[in-house]
């Protein structure tokens, strides 16, 4: 489990390969990451939208932004969480993602939260002791 506080909000990242949704002969690895954001401010806030940056070991990077997400914009509330699972596939065994959510005061005031960078290792990478 990841995890990161900006701002009096929490991001959790459980990231999980998918072997049942990968294909390794042709390229492709897919991991689930399911992300829990805690809201420690004295006031409810909205997720607006979201940036993610993912690299893979070979250092393809491909960046995402987009309106919320899973479709939904949600309202946190002080002391409330909002959990979600999403997935994001490669092109190689291995990689990482890192990233950030825009947030909204009830007062209209702006201000971002950082998703902590996480690990995607698949089983298909062999890892040498240094």
């Amino acid at each position: 489990m990841y995890e990161q506080e900006t701002a009096g909000m929490i991001v959790r990242v459980d990231p999980q390969f998918l072997p049942d949704e990968s294909r390794p002969e042709d390229g492709r690895f897919v991991w689930a990451y399911t992300i829990e954001i805690e809201n420690r401010r004295p006031d409810p806030v909205q997720l607006i939208s979201r940036f993610w940056r993912i690299t893979d070991e070979n250092g393809a990077t491909q960046e995402v932004r987009g309106d919320g997400v899973i479709g939904q914009q949600p309202v946190i509330a002080p002391g409330g969480t909002f959990k979600y699972t999403s997935a994001a596939p490669l092109a190689a065994p291995s990689g990482v993602m890192m990233g950030a959510y825009s947030m909204q005061r009830q007062n209209g005031e702006a201000f971002d939260i950082k998703v902590p960078l996480f690990a995607l290792d698949s089983p298909f990478n062999e890892k040498l002791a240094n």
